[in-house]
């Protein structure tokens, strides 16, 4: 990573998490980066090693049957790029009865448990002074985000959203550290592609997990396959959808989605749509 990266219109609000980072992290101390390899997670590392150093930085990546392999894997290699070490703790919130009933708190009890285990497994053994999250601005504004509170009960930092750092923001930052996830979509749990109220388990996960594996392979970067039972609801970026209806790839969907263990594959006209469970219910629960 080229730590001295100009980071342009941004680096005002660089500067404002950095300096949280070092209040936080006392004179001498260490910092913990609750990590995913998504994009917020890896700038607020990237900010954090600038701030730091990298010997100060310790970046935890829960791992659970809510991960995809290959989100695993990306993480790493990000964090290899950053320069920092990956501690990886396992997360159990599959054995929270609050968590497998999937209501729209499900994502509250997922982050409870995570930073739980940091707090008991990694802590004292890393000596962390503080730990902090990738919230961003965009995030805090949203209803959907339950986690928000758990952070919040453990007193788990949130900079770029302190900083005022939006989505787009981050990107921006992102890409002036030139961070190989700069582009990378949003690619939340995938626990989130199962409808609240329907129990999440392990075998439903690993479908999700299979079936989007196979539409990346076939070139689509951007995409959810929802669990409804035997039917799979794909979700593509708007662009894709005359070609994922098109031959060849038609056929290459259905047995690609088929092959995970569904029976049928309809395609959401609608496109990738964040928080299609969730935002529905946080809504009526409002009205």
């Amino acid at each position: 990573m080229d730590a001295g990266a100009d980071l342009g219109a941004r680096t005002g609000q660089a500067d404002d998490v950095g300096a949280a980072l070092r209040t936080a992290a006392r004179p001498a101390g260490r910092l913990g980066v609750a990590f995913s390899g998504g994009v917020d997670s890896s700038v607020l590392l990237a900010l954090a090693v600038r701030a730091l150093g990298a010997a100060r930085v310790v970046a935890v990546l829960g791992v659970s049957p809510s991960l995809a392999a290959d989100e695993r894997l990306a993480a790493h290699a990000v964090a290899a790029f950053v320069g920092v070490p990956v501690v990886e703790v396992e997360t159990r919130e599959g054995e929270r009865a609050a968590y497998r009933a999937n209501g729209p708190d499900r994502c509250y009890h997922c982050k409870d448990e995570l930073f739980t285990r940091i707090e008991e497994s990694v802590a004292v053994r890393h000596d962390l002074q503080a730990v902090a999250y990738g919230e961003n601005a965009d995030d805090a504004r949203r209803p959907d985000r339950p986690g928000s509170l758990a952070a919040g009960e453990h007193g788990v930092l949130r900079p770029l959203a302190d900083a005022r750092l939006d989505k787009a923001a981050v990107r921006e930052i992102a890409r002036a550290l030139r961070l190989p996830c700069a582009d990378k979509p949003a690619a939340p749990c995938l626990a989130s592609r199962i409808p609240h109220h329907e129990v999440v388990d392990p075998a439903k996960l690993r479908q999700v997990e299979v079936a989007e594996a196979g539409l990346r392979g076939l070139g689509f970067a951007d995409c959810r396959v929802r669990h409804h039972g035997d039917v799979a609801r794909v979700e593509v970026a708007a662009a894709d959808l005359v070609t994922a209806v098109a031959e060849p790839l038609r056929t290459q969907v259905l047995d690609a989605v088929r092959a995970a263990g569904f029976r049928f594959v309809a395609l959401d006209l609608a496109g990738i749509q964040s928080g299609a469970f969730t935002l529905p219910l946080v809504a009526v629960g409002r009205g």
